[in-house]
């Protein structure tokens, strides 16, 4: 009986070891958290990750409370010029919570990828890959400044209504043409010399005196 009793206290203590060790391996203290990428505009309570990003910032979730954090990023095939060189790296403590974000950061266009760090950690660092892409997010304006502001035209001079016939330009009316277009006529009207009519008016009445003269001297010797 004794040998079954103790048998039997070795099996159940035994059964409870395994029970425990898998809840036990899995709470290990300082491997329990998570990281993840975050666009700049993503609220930091949000448990997402966001491998395509501009401006973006590191989000912890779950970790120890008040644990120390050392991070990194090194650039990443196929865009690195060097694989593995660090290009942004930094530390902070987290929160009662477990719970902390890094600020808001940018980099060249490229392929990264963080690599996270923490006291007590048990396993290797916990990371994650991601790209930046700033040049696609910008947009460009529909329309420039000027050319929004210049859509209203300025009142420029514009052609007057017309009916298509084009219209000789009139001929003045004005006192001074009109007294040229007179003093032509009348200079027409004496195109005469006046000398010439003249001699010809003296010698008709020359002629006409002389022909009195003889029929009055042919009177007196008859």
């Amino acid at each position: 009986m004794r040998t079954l009793t103790r048998a039997g206290a070795v099996s159940a203590v035994a059964t409870a070891a395994l029970l425990v060790s898998p809840a036990a391996h899995a709470t290990v203290p300082g491997d329990n958290g998570t990281v993840k990428i975050h666009d700049a505009t993503t609220g930091e309570e949000l448990r997402k990750n966001e491998p395509h990003v501009c401006e973006f910032y590191l989000d912890a979730f779950g970790f120890d409370a008040e644990q120390q954090v050392d991070w990194h990023i090194e650039a990443w095939a196929p865009t690195a010029d060097v694989k593995g060189e660090t290009v942004k790296s930094g530390e902070f403590t987290l929160d009662a919570e477990g719970h902390g974000r890094t600020d808001d950061m940018t980099l060249p266009d490229g392929h990264y990828k963080l690599f996270w760090n923490f006291d007590g950690e048990n396993g290797s660092a916990k990371h994650k890959v991601f790209w930046t892409d700033c040049e696609g997010t910008d947009e460009e304006p529909s329309t420039s400044p000027s050319e929004s502001a210049g859509s209203t035209e300025s009142p420029a001079a514009s052609p007057s209504p017309s009916t298509g016939d084009e219209v000789a330009p009139a001929t003045s009316s004005s006192p001074s043409a009109q007294g040229d277009v007179e003093g032509d006529l009348a200079e027409t009207g004496n195109g005469a010399p006046v000398g010439l009519l003249s001699a010809a008016a003296a010698a008709l009445l020359a002629a006409g005196g002389y022909l009195v003269f003889r029929r009055r001297k042919g009177a007196h010797q008859g």
